[in-house]
């Protein structure tokens, strides 16, 4: 039996790419819409700290840069065990658009996840999370308007 390897998000952003990408790589925008708090050190290899208000931490190690186009990382998997040394990669891409920029986001990796309820716990949550997330991004950006 296989599982699907990655959730796929496509939005319209009434926004400039530069604003975007500054909504998705540094401490201010990340830590506004993508957690309670953030700290970024933004270069391939660096890492950003995401923190919520429930107590809840993420580290993301940055792996692909080309502003203001790509932005890639990877990220513990979602239900597993502090420690475990599985990551999955999710990367925005940003096309410019006559209105604004059209964004896309791939998270991959769930498919290392042959257990059926590991798989279940991350591919779910993480499905249900990017749902919530993106609209706090598009929350954001509109705010800054």
């Amino acid at each position: 039996m296989t599982f699907p390897d990655q959730i796929e998000r496509t939005i319209q952003l009434a926004h400039p790419p530069e604003r975007v990408w500054e909504a998705l790589t540094t401490a201010e925008g990340l830590g506004t819409w993508f957690g309670n708090r953030a700290e970024i050190d933004l270069r391939v290899g660096g890492q950003a700290k995401l923190t919520w208000d429930s107590g809840d931490t993420a580290v993301l190690t940055v792996e692909r840069l080309e502003p203001p186009r790509v932005f890639g990382y990877t990220w513990p998997v979602y239900g597993l065990p502090d420690g475990d040394p599985r990551r999955t990669y999710v990367e925005f891409t940003l096309e410019p658009t006559g209105t604004g920029t059209t964004l896309t986001m791939v998270e991959s990796g769930f498919a290392q996840l042959p257990d059926a309820e590991e798989h279940k716990v991350a591919y779910s949550g993480n499905t249900e999370g990017w749902s919530n997330e993106l609209s706090e991004l598009v929350a954001y950006l509109d705010g800054q308007a």
